[in-house]
């Protein structure tokens, strides 16, 4: 609820403070006594964009603050807390404009940005008038408001979640679909070389054993005969046999050499145990040694085929059995892309149809809600002695979204046998007026804590329909808050508060003030509405018969 307003320095206001109340606000004056720059203002603060030239002339800069009662379940909350602002129970908004033109945001005293205030705003104000694009006016707004009024909002949220599930359905199917055909594009390449890679099946590591096993091959052939004869030189025909005399001539002079002898003899008995060893491990590197001349071919061949086909797929020979089950994933998964494709298709022909059974709830709600809607509009209208009008909320369809399928419009028609059409478009200035105003009620009813605005709401009417006009104003500002701006007296006779704009003219500056008005001064005010500017006794006591309900 809007509690008060603080303006500085804007366009022709030098310094103003309001304070406003519960109920019905009604500002009169004359034209051009400075009404419509008390909203430029309030929409300043709030965010809104609007005109540029704002700054009172020679001034440096206007500054507007508007501060707001916030009850505990206050949509401003949520606001407040997604933008990291502190809250409370009352909020301050504060906004100034410089003479050049920029423009900076306090919200309870922290810096924050018009977004921020605009998404503020929509929880705190609704400004209504026959030139009012921002809400009931506003076509693309029309579907919002019809689920508003129906409590649709869980209904929408399913929708919302099936048109997401079904996206990601979709991209799910399309990724798969383009990345098979990816796969299908290389297919008889991967079919060759993974037959190729199969039938050699080369290992890691493998690479590196054959060279070495070919090396040492390549080498035996050359010092085995040399061994060969090493050995046999060692062995029983060389140095082992010599050996064995001489330790057996040794021993056989022993007994009679008084010990001289067994010294050499240890020794010698030592050599023949390492040239033992020496002959087994010469033995084992001449069996090391034979080998398969065709073994070496076979090396050579495969170790050849392993680099060849390394160097033909640009990897590492180590890399062949990594790469090899690389392409034969790919190749698994393009044999089994056929029947998951025919999952994913299936998951979002489900999808579809789980997207189609929520927005068909929906638009059946939408439909109910529709003529819910239209009847009491119709309801509200006869009262505003519009009780052959005909409004109607139009739902047609329109490509499937997150909001579901349906387009929303509501539509009128002034008269009997007249054609509908869009409601900004066929009714009058004060047909529309009281198109909103009856609209407005209806979807106000349940709702606390916005301010609504409504600017020359009543022109274009008179009389008993003006009467009726303020009535229905009176009556949503109940439990709530209303600002009217007004030339009509019999509106401005049924508010609970009321003050008047005026405007003057001291040493060649113009400037425009707000008064409130006491009970004796309304009479007066209501009177000079009524009459003009000569108040004449019967219009003071017409006044008082409007006042007095």
């Amino acid at each position: 609820m809007l509690r008060g307003l603080d303006i500085s320095d804007m366009l022709i206001i030098d310094r103003l403070e309001l304070g406003f109340q519960p109920g019905l606000n009604v500002l009169t004056g004359e034209t051009g006594a400075g009404k419509s720059i008390l909203l430029d203002s309030l929409g300043f603060v709030l965010g809104w964009r609007g005109r540029a030239d704002l700054v009172r002339q020679g001034a440096d800069q206007g500054e507007v603050t508007a501060w707001f009662d916030l009850g505990p379940d206050h949509p401003a909350h949520k606001v407040l807390e997604e933008a990291g602002l502190p809250g409370g129970d009352e909020l301050i908004l504060r906004r100034i404009n410089t003479a050049e033109g920029r423009k900076t945001a306090w919200v309870n005293d922290r810096r924050c940005s018009g977004e921020v205030l605009r998404a503020l705003s929509e929880t705190l104000v609704e400004l209504h008038g026959q030139h009012d694009d921002r809400g009931l006016l506003n076509p693309r707004g029309h579907r919002s408001i019809l689920d508003e009024f129906a409590g649709n909002g869980p209904a929408r949220d399913r929708v919302r979640r099936a048109w997401a599930a079904l996206g990601q359905a979709r991209k799910a199917a399309e990724d798969a679909k383009v990345a098979r055909q990816a796969i299908e594009a290389e297919e008889e390449f991967l079919r060759h070389a993974v037959a190729e890679l199969d039938k050699l099946d080369p290992q890691e590591g493998e690479e590196a054993a054959l060279d070495t096993k070919r090396r040492m091959m390549q080498g035996a052939e050359k010092i085995r005969a040399d061994v060969v004869n090493a050995y046999e030189m060692m062995g029983q025909g060389g140095a082992e046999r010599y050996m064995g005399d001489a330790l057996r001539w040794l021993d056989g002079a022993a007994a009679q050499a008084e010990g001289a002898l067994e010294a050499p003899m240890a020794a010698l008995n030592r050599a023949m145990v390492e040239l033992d060893e020496a002959l087994s491990g010469v033995a084992d590197a001449i069996d090391t040694m034979s080998f398969n001349p065709l073994e070496l071919e076979e090396a050579e061949e495969r170790l050849f085929a392993i680099r060849g086909l390394a160097r033909k797929h640009d990897v590492l020979p180590d890399e062949l059995a990594g790469y090899a089950s690389t392409l034969r994933a790919k190749l698994e998964a393009l044999d089994a892309g056929e029947a998951a494709q025919i999952e994913l298709d299936k998951a979002v022909r489900d999808a579809e149809d789980a997207y189609a059974q929520a927005a068909d709830a929906l638009h059946a709600k939408r439909a109910k809600a529709a003529a819910k809607l239209d009847r009491a509009v119709t309801a509200e209208l006869a009262p505003l002695k519009m009780d052959r009008a005909v409004f109607e909320t139009q739902i047609s369809d329109e490509a499937p979204g997150p909001e579901g399928r349906d387009a929303v419009s509501f539509t009128v028609a002034t008269n009997p046998g007249a054609p509908a059409g869009p409601l900004g478009k066929i009714a009058s200035g004060g047909e529309l007026s009281r198109f909103l105003l009856a609209l407005k009620v209806c979807l106000t009813q349940g709702q606390s804590g916005l301010t609504l605005i409504f600017d020359e709401i009543d022109r274009g009417v008179g009389g008993a329909t003006a009467d009726a006009v303020g009535r229905r104003l009176s009556a949503l500002a109940q439990g709530g808050q209303v600002l009217v701006v007004t030339h009509s007296p019999q509106v401005a006779a049924l508010g609970a508060h009321h003050w008047r704009v005026e405007k003057a003219v001291a040493k060649g500056v113009t400037t425009s003030t707000v008064v409130p008005l006491a009970p004796p001064e309304r009479v007066d005010e209501v009177a000079r509405m009524l009459a003009g500017d000569t108040i004449t006794d019967a219009a003071r006591a017409a006044a008082e018969a409007l006042l007095a309900g």
